[in-house]
C-alpha cells in the first residue's frame, strides 16, 4: 500500500465514523430538507395534471402554486375565523379538564405518591408557553423548507445532478435511478397521506358535530392533520375531543371515545390498506419502529418527518441493497410486480 492510498483509505474510515455524529448534529437540516423536497413533491403531484394536457412545465408549476395558495387562501377565508375560536376552545376546554383531573387527584391522595415535580411538570400554562415556542421555530422552518422546496420544484434537474455529481462516474447510474424511485415513492406517499387526512377529518368532524361537542371544525381538523404521523397520531388526536366531551359529561365521553374507535377501526382495515395497496404501502412494524426510533432521538420534529424519512430509507434498501446488490426480484412502488425483474422501471 503507498502512501497516498493509506492516506486516502483513513480519510474513509474517519468519514465513516464521523458519520453518525454528523447526522445527529445536522437532523434539524435533514428535517428542513426533507420539508423542501415535501413541498416541491406537492407542486409537482398538482402540477401533474397540467403536465398531462402537455402544457409547458414552468407554466404547470404556476397553476399548481397558484392552485395550492388559492385553496389555502379558501379555506382560511372560509372558515379560519371560526377555526382559530374554537381551537381557542379547545384549550379552553383542555384546560378545564386538565384543572378537573389535578384537584381530583389531590383530594384522593393520590398526590401524596406522586413525585413533587409532577403537577409543575404536566402544568397546562408551562405546555402553552412551550408550544409557542416551538410554533414560533415551526413557522421559521416552515418557511424556509417552502421557499425551498419552491426553488427544487423549479429546477428539479439541476439539484438532482448536483446530487449525482457527488458519487464517482460509476455510481451515478445508480444514483439516478435511486433518485426516480424515491421520488415516485415520495408522490405516492403523500398523496394516499393527503386522502387520508381529509377523510378522517371529515369523519372525525362530522361525528363529534353529531354527538353535540362544541368545536366540531377543530377537533375534525386536529384529527385530520394527526394522520400525518402513522398510527401514533391518530391515537393522540383522540384526546383533545375526549377534553372536550369531558366538560359536557360522562356520556358525551362514552359516545366519543367509541366513535374515535370505529373510524380508526375502518381507517386501519378498510381506507389505508385500500390506499396503500394502490399507492405505496411500509410494512407497518417497520414504520411503527422508525416513528419511535426518530423520536425518541430526534425529538418532536423528527417524529412529524418520521414517515416520509422512513419511506425514503425504506425505497433507497430495497433499490440498492436488495435489487442492485443481492439481485433480488424486489418490485418498487410505481412498479407492477412484474417490472421487478427490470431494475429502473419508474412510473413516469
Amino acid at each position: 500500500m503507498t502512501r497516498s492510498e493509506f492516506v486516502l483509505r483513513s480519510a474513509i474510515f474517519v468519514a465513516i465514523a464521523l458519520a453518525p455524529f454528523l447526522v445527529w448534529l445536522l437532523f434539524n437540516v435533514i428535517v428542513l430538507a426533507i420539508g423542501a423536497v415535501l413541498v416541491a413533491t406537492l407542486i409537482h403531484l398538482v402540477a401533474t395534471p397540467f403536465l398531462k394536457l402537455r402544457l409547458p412545465r414552468g407554466l404547470a408549476l404556476a397553476f399548481s402554486g397558484v392552485l395550492i395558495a388559492s385553496i389555502i387562501g379558501a379555506t382560511f377565508y372560509l372558515f379560519g375565523r371560526t377555526m382559530a375560536s374554537e381551537f381557542h376552545d379547545v384549550l379552553r376546554s383542555a384546560e378545564e379538564t386538565a384543572d378537573s383531573i389535578s384537584l381530583a387527584i389531590s383530594r384522593s391522595g393520590l398526590s401524596d405518591y406522586l413525585p413533587k415535580s409532577f403537577s409543575e411538570n404536566i402544568s397546562l400554562s408551562g405546555l402553552i408557553g412551550r408550544s409557542f415556542t416551538i410554533s414560533v421555530e415551526a413557522v421559521l422552518g416552515a418557511l424556509v423548507a417552502f421557499f425551498a422546496g419552491v426553488f427544487l420544484a423549479s429546477e428539479p434537474a439541476l439539484y438532482s445532478e448536483g446530487f449525482t455529481r457527488l458519487f464517482a462516474r460509476r455510481y451515478r447510474h445508480e444514483a439516478r435511478e435511486t433518485l426516480g424511485h424515491v421520488a415516485t415513492a415520495l408522490r405516492r406517499w403523500l398523496l394516499g397521506q393527503m386522502i387520508e387526512m381529509v377523510t378522517v377529518g371529515v369523519m372525525a368532524g362530522v361525528a363529534v358535530w353529531l354527538i353535540g361537542l362544541p368545536s366540531p371544525f377543530a377537533l375534525g381538523a386536529i384529527s385530520g392533520l394527526s394522520e400525518f404521523i402513522p398510527y401514533i397520531g391518530p391515537i393522540l388526536a383522540i384526546f383533545p375531543s375526549v377534553a372536550v366531551a369531558a366538560t359536557i359529561g360522562p356520556y358525551a365521553m362514552l359516545w366519543t371515545i367509541l366513535a374515535y374507535l370505529a373510524i380508526h377501526q375502518l381507517d386501519g382495515n378498510m381506507i389505508m390498506p385500500l390506499i396503500q395497496r394502490q399507492l405505496v404501502r411500509v410494512p407497518p412494524a417497520l414504520m411503527l419502529i422508525s416513528i419511535a426510533t426518530f423520536g425518541t432521538l430526534f425529538g418532536l420534529g423528527a417524529t412529524i418527518f418520521a414517515a416520509p424519512l422512513t419511506v425514503i430509507i425504506y425505497v433507497a434498501v430495497i433499490k440498492l441493497y436488495l435489487r442492485d446488490t443481492l439481485g433480488e426480484r424486489t418490485p418498487l412502488p410505481g412498479e407492477p410486480a412484474t417490472s421487478a425483474a427490470t431494475p429502473g422501471v419508474v412510473e413516469p
